[in-house]
């Protein structure tokens, strides 16, 4: 691992200024530095987060246990007796907060033009929350309802997850670019009440009108009772649902104007919102997270890892079907501005968000490593062209971002800000391993493991690896946000596999073991090169195959198929194998319309970068296939307990097919 000089190191007078240091100073003395903060926060973990209820002002009452403890440490509960609402918080007002709450940008309408703009104060955000969550009272919505928002990345869908939780209903999303077969494989799990749906999106300089679609989803979901239509106005040009009461937005917002805000206490282990990460099999798991755990974590995360103060204006690019849409929303606890981006970020040329950082003052500014990527490739140099004098933190996500990355910020984008390459996921709704702006940032690495939250890389056989040896990424004590449960008659044991059957060998489920491939480095850091499971990681959402599987195999021409996600360029994308009628040829015409399904069906991020025709698939004795064993031979790794498939002859063909995959 790397010995190499920072590229950048906070002063004294910087690390003097975070918050990490002040609540490091006033709420726990006896640690020095925040590594030392750290060692004590998974050593006392339950005083850990009671301080930062009290240092962070949560509205509640805390209850007085630090923490009940399960027989295995993911049936911990911290704040047992607390009772709180996460609404409450992100709307209340706090000392040195900005008069906007949300500034929506989305894409430019007019070639050349600028991107839209709305501001919302804080009170219309208050007033508009209050509206909807009454016009949701008055339909009979309760706690532990459900409301389900396929939602372009605008403020209503905000505004909708405020209103549920102000009630205690539970708020689940995706974005407006899935298709018909994702958005009903998620919320047809959830069965939700209510709908909230927009008339379309605009994304590469297109607008997609989604009035079908939403028509074909509402007609399989029967547990929805009411649709509320974004950006209809005119109430006569509402679609007709059966079964439904169609409203638009504007109409029932506007019917309860003036409705007082409410909001309802409620146990810190109630559901918050349900978010989805696929596996390998069946459709997406439905991830039940829980109030008073997310608004804990996140709190710590960005005041602390992220140092986001009150007036502070925070942006990531993401969409509502991934966790960092959450994770925004909740900075608004923290009193600042959040920005939004709806649309494509590249469009019409990658300045377009650099400009947006400089024209509204972006504090912390958010994308992907993919993005960051794309942009260094491009060679367009933000440095040259804008003025980024409140920009203090950088955050990249979504995929490990590389040395030339690291090296392009400070040296193409700004010099002296904090970049955090953070790394956690929708399972937990939040980060593992994140920023610390009191320490140094190296190339390549993670600065350091999350407050709270006991971080090692074990190998195959459990127990921490060596430095610089890569193993498991796994945490080993309780966390807040670990998810309340699954969704589903099977939740209980599909939690625990996904998680804890990893290292069950080593006896009680206490270790959770993350599904990534991670190293420790010299400088007390992290570098993370990927899944180790066979869960698909696409321009930073989590895919799982089986979502590929069924859209695919719908076509005549294809037998079978496996997906694997190939180390590619710094990155990782999609390779489709599929097996094929006989008879059928793989062609560019075959080759057209299983990306243009995918994209239809799953979404754009669903669509493999290749895809080849193999004659036939390995699987188990049981009759499960394995991308993993794939993956390993295309990546010239040896394939780990091959008496266990079926039909290990065919993995053969895989080696001999690498020049197809190995293309463009």
């Amino acid at each position: 691992m790397t010995t190499e000089s920072p590229l950048w190191a906070p002063t004294p007078e910087q690390i003097a200024a975070t918050q990490i240091d002040r609540f490091r100073r006033e709420c726990w003395p006896e640690a020095s530095t925040s590594h030392e903060l750290w060692k004590a926060s998974v050593a006392e973990p339950g005083r850990f987060w009671r301080s930062v209820w009290e240092w962070c002002d949560v509205l509640g009452e805390p209850g007085d246990r630090d923490i009940e403890h399960g027989e295995t440490f993911r049936q911990s509960t911290f704040l047992p007796d607390a009772t709180l609402n996460v609404a409450e918080n992100l709307l209340a007002e706090r000392e040195g907060a900005d008069d906007v709450a949300i500034i929506a940008l989305g894409e430019a309408t007019t070639p050349g033009g600028a991107p839209t703009e709305e501001h919302w104060s804080w009170q219309k955000l208050r007033t508009e929350t209050a509206s909807l969550a009454a016009a949701l009272r008055s339909a009979g919505i309760e706690s532990g309802d459900r409301l389900a928002a396929w939602m372009p990345h605008r403020p209503e869908t905000v505004v909708s997850f405020l209103a549920a939780a102000s009630i205690g209903a539970v708020f689940t999303s995706t974005s407006a670019d899935f298709g018909v077969d994702g958005v009903v494989d998620r919320f047809g799990q959830t069965e939700p009440r209510v709908l909230v749906a927009s008339v379309g999106y605009r994304y590469g300089g297109r607008f997609f009108d989604l009035t079908d679609r939403l028509v074909e989803i509402a007609s399989q979901l029967p547990s929805v009772e009411i649709v509320i239509v974004v950006g209809a106005d005119d109430e006569a040009v509402l679609p007709s649902i059966d079964g439904c009461k169609v409203v638009g937005w504007q109409a029932l917002v506007g019917a309860h104007s003036g409705a007082e805000p409410h909001y309802e206490p409620l146990p810190t282990n109630h559901p918050l919102y349900v978010l989805y990460s696929s596996g390998t099999t069946g459709k997406p798991k439905c991830i039940v997270h829980r109030s008073g755990g997310v608004l804990l974590k996140h709190l710590s995360e960005q005041r602390f890892h992220s140092d986001i103060r009150a007036g502070d204006r925070v942006f990531y690019f993401t969409t509502c079907g991934w966790m960092m849409w959450n994770w925004l929303v909740s900075a608004l606890g923290c009193g600042a501005t959040i920005v939004l981006y709806d649309g494509n970020p590249a469009h019409p040329g990658p300045s377009v968000l650099f400009e947006a950082a400089e024209r509204y003052g972006f504090t912390l500014f958010g994308i992907s490593a993919k993005f960051i990527d794309a942009v260094m490739k491009s060679g367009y140099r933000p440095v040259d062209h804008v003025e980024l004098n409140e920009l203090r933190s950088v955050c990249s996500t979504g995929s490990p971002l590389s040395h030339e990355g690291f090296s392009w910020i400070y040296d193409a984008l700004a010099p002296d800000v904090h970049l955090a390459s953070i790394s956690g996921g929708t399972d937990l709704c939040g980060c593992l391993v994140l920023g610390d702006p009191t320490r140094p940032v190296y190339a390549g690495e993670i600065q350091a493991s999350a407050l709270g939250l006991k971080i090692d890389v074990y190998t195959d056989e459990g127990g921490t690896a060596p430095v610089g040896e890569k193993g498991e990424l796994v945490c080993v004590n309780p966390f807040p946000s670990m998810p309340l449960r699954f969704w589903g008659a099977d939740g209980e044991e599909r939690y625990q596999a996904a998680y804890f059957d990893r290292f069950a060998e080593l006896g009680p489920a206490n270790v959770w073991a993350h599904g990534d491939y991670a190293a420790w480095t010299v400088n007390g850091g992290m570098v993370i090169f990927g899944r180790s499971d066979a869960t698909l990681n696409a321009s930073g959402v989590r895919i799982g195959t089986a979502e590929i599987y069924r859209i695919v195999e719908q076509m005549d021409e294809v037998q079978e198929s496996i997906a694997i996600a190939q180390e590619w360029d710094g990155d990782t994308r999609i390779v489709l194998f599929v097996r094929l009628t006989p008879g059928m040829l793989l062609d560019d015409d075959l080759t057209a319309r299983i990306r243009r399904d995918l994209r239809a069906k799953g979404s754009p991020r669903h669509v493999p970068a290749v895809v080849v025709d193999v004659e036939d698939i390995p699987r188990t004795r049981s009759g499960k296939i394995v991308e993993l064993a794939v993956t390993d031979v295309v990546h010239g790794r040896p394939v780990k307990n091959t008496e266990a498939l079926a039909n290990p002859e065919a993995l053969d063909q895989f080696s001999n097919r690498l020049e197809l995959v190995s293309g463009p």
